[in-house]
């Protein structure tokens, strides 16, 4: 019997469109897929917003770090011309902007937000996403990941069941024991965890495992045979002829 796995698409469909970006997610959730990644930051004036780097330099028109820009300066930038001039009016969104566009298209899709705070801190970060995922009742749907584990930390302290996955690089030895201290559903890791003595530990500890960063059909057939949960790519469009059985 085929391993039922689902595939999540990293930043959107990436590898086709801009990161992180609403044609990235749109588009994405037109290949069927189980979930979306993406990131989240906070601007100067408080604002949730979704990007990958504290700095906008590779991903727009603009110079500087996303905490240095009010939202209605940083929307303005131009999100797409850096992958291809005709995603010129793809602009940075609103974690909110991402939450109702899922609404609108009636989508049960889940939504791992990943917390960009291992490199700069964001006072109020946790609260606020925390804040908008009760706000529109996506707690059963999403999922909240972090390479910073004291972040998480907080997040279990805030809300006592939304979903925790722990990232990390590398073979992680004490993955399983910060996992279960601050009740994860899973471990958010590369495949060389995943196929590791430490990843069937993991799982046997009923943990999902959830690796990033699979875009070779290859990486994924050997994943599938190891029972992980998830599978993160930018590629679900050449994921997916390999894929029998969670479409």
């Amino acid at each position: 019997m085929a391993h039922f796995i689902e595939v999540y698409a990293h930043r959107g469909f990436s590898g086709r469109f801009p990161e992180n970006t609403m044609i990235a997610f749109e588009e994405a959730r037109k290949m069927k897929v189980a979930g979306i990644e993406l990131d989240v930051q906070l601007t100067k004036d408080g604002e949730v917003v979704v990007i990958h780097d504290e700095r906008i330099d590779r991903t727009t028109n603009g110079i500087g770090y996303v905490h240095e820009f009010l939202y209605k300066q940083l929307c303005l930038f131009d999100a797409g011309s850096w992958f291809h001039s005709k995603y010129h009016t793809e602009a940075i969104p609103l974690l909110s902007e991402v939450f109702e566009w899922r609404i609108e298209k009636k989508s049960d899709i889940t939504l791992n937000i990943e917390l960009k705070n291992d490199q700069i801190d964001y006072p109020g970060l946790e609260e606020k996403v925390i804040r908008l995922i009760e706000e529109y009742d996506f707690s059963d749907r999403t999922i909240i990941s972090s390479f910073n584990y004291d972040s998480l930390v907080k997040v279990r302290s805030i809300h006592p069941y939304v979903s925790i996955g722990l990232l990390f690089e590398g073979i992680d030895k004490e993955a399983v024991e910060k996992a279960k201290k601050i009740q994860a559903q899973g471990l958010h890791c590369e495949s060389v965890y995943a196929l590791s003595n430490e990843g069937k530990r993991a799982q046997a500890q009923g943990l999902d495992l959830r690796v990033y960063t699979v875009n070779k059909p290859e990486e994924f057939l050997q994943l599938k045979e190891s029972g992980v949960k998830v599978i993160m790519t930018d590629v679900p469009h050449e994921i997916y002829p390999n894929l029998d059985c969670n479409r």
